[in-house]
């Protein structure tokens, strides 16, 4: 059935503008959010069946911290936040080589910052959305058409939705995107590696309880975090020539092909690897513009950080929030607001990139003498005048 939704339809007692958010993720939601609160009347449409969470650990800290703040995260998050755990390296067989006391990571980062699972800042999130926007799921975007004072979205159903602002925030292999500003590969920079993440509902006997594992090596690292129950998790990247025939083979058998011939408790975590295990390609999403018209992207599918940079949650809160303020600035010119957003953001984004792609190498160093090179900043990292110097280049990165 073609159904047409009335363009004319707010949330009652609130009149006021429309938008139609793509993605139940970390941007689409705290745009969302963020929207709301300034009156819009939102759709959030997320092409799953359901809320999907994924196990890895995401930073908040400098903008991405001010922003959780902004949007009244913080009281949902701070009970949630992992802290600072003792980092342990080790070698192949799972041996130990050294260890990064929390505290040099506390001392480096400083107090304004969180260390959270995916899934709990995705649920700080539904949870405070919950009633106050409509999330379809099930729901796949078919077309885009858009004039000079609206923009409608059809779905696969034939359900149509007309709103003033479309928020792509689908993510890296965003649908939006490809029918607005053109293929993929037009896009999608492939940095040549996988990542996995997955939580851990068995806790690896091999990790010291409240610690994490680290294993690095060439072209590839290993991390098994042991924080206690639902709050676990292992991390995976390595160098990769083919990503296609990588993602074929799944999670399961492709970790466990790059890492199954390491001890220290990774063995024990690639058997606790599931169907739905974050697994992709490593890549970076590059354009000359995020928007066109009154179609504007967010988060992952506008500039994909990757997990290389370790700021993407927070550059996705920060983004969303920023946008909603240049709207609201600019209620009858989106056009212009989305320009104003994105030359505010766009150096930010940048940075983030370029620092994603220095990171490289520290997590998958090209040859042994870069792994020892490696280790031994780290070892100079506990030395208090370094710890010092850190700290204050971890500052200058975040303003």
């Amino acid at each position: 059935m073609d159904a047409v939704e009335n363009a004319t339809q707010h949330r009652a007692g609130t009149p006021g503008k429309r938008a139609t958010v793509v993605g139940a993720g970390i941007a689409g939601l705290a745009a969302a959010l963020r929207l709301h609160r300034q009156g819009w009347d939102v759709v959030v449409l997320e092409r799953a069946p359901a809320r999907r969470s994924s196990g890895y650990l995401v930073n908040l800290h400098g903008p991405g911290h001010d922003a959780a703040e902004r949007l009244g995260l913080l009281p949902a998050l701070v009970p949630r936040d992992i802290g600072f755990f003792t980092s342990i390296l080790v070698h192949a067989d799972g041996r130990e080589k050294f260890r990064i006391p929390s505290a040099v990571a506390e001392a480096a980062v400083g107090s304004r910052a969180l260390s959270v699972f995916r899934g709990d800042l995705e649920s700080a999130l539904y949870d405070a959305v919950t009633g106050l926007v409509d999330i379809r799921f099930g729901s796949t975007v078919r077309a885009v058409a858009q004039t000079a004072e609206e923009v409608t979205v059809t779905l696969d159903d034939g359900t149509r939705l007309h709103a003033d602002l479309l928020l792509g925030a689908d993510g890296v292999h965003s649908r939006v995107r490809e029918l607005v500003f053109g293929a993929e590969d037009e896009y999608f920079v492939d940095l040549g590696h996988m990542v996995g993440a997955f939580p851990l509902e068995s806790l690896p006997a091999q990790v010291p309880d409240g610690t994490g594992i680290t294993f690095i090596g060439p072209g590839r690292t290993a991390a098994v975090m042991n924080l206690g129950p639902r709050r676990s998790s292992a991390f995976f990247t390595y160098r990769c020539p083919d990503p296609k025939t990588e993602r074929s083979l799944g999670a399961g058998p492709a970790l466990t092909r790059a890492f199954g011939d390491l001890g220290g408790g990774v063995a024990e975590a690639l058997r606790g690897v599931e169907a739905d295990a974050y697994f992709d390609s490593v890549g970076q999403v590059v354009m000359d513009r995020w928007s066109h018209g009154r179609v504007v992207l967010l988060g992952d599918a506008a500039w994909c950080l990757t997990v290389f940079a370790g700021y993407g949650a927070a550059l996705a809160l920060d983004g969303a929030d920023r946008l909603g303020t240049a709207v609201a600035e600019r209620p009858d010119d989106i056009a212009a607001a989305l320009d104003t957003w994105e030359r505010s953001l766009r150096p930010e984004v940048l940075k983030r990139q370029a620092l994603a792609r220095k990171g490289i190498s520290r997590f998958a160093p090209p040859t042994r003498l870069h792994v020892w090179t490696g280790e031994m900043m780290l070892r100079a990292i506990q030395l208090p005048g370094i710890r010092g110097l850190v700290q204050r280049a971890i500052e200058r990165a975040n303003n």
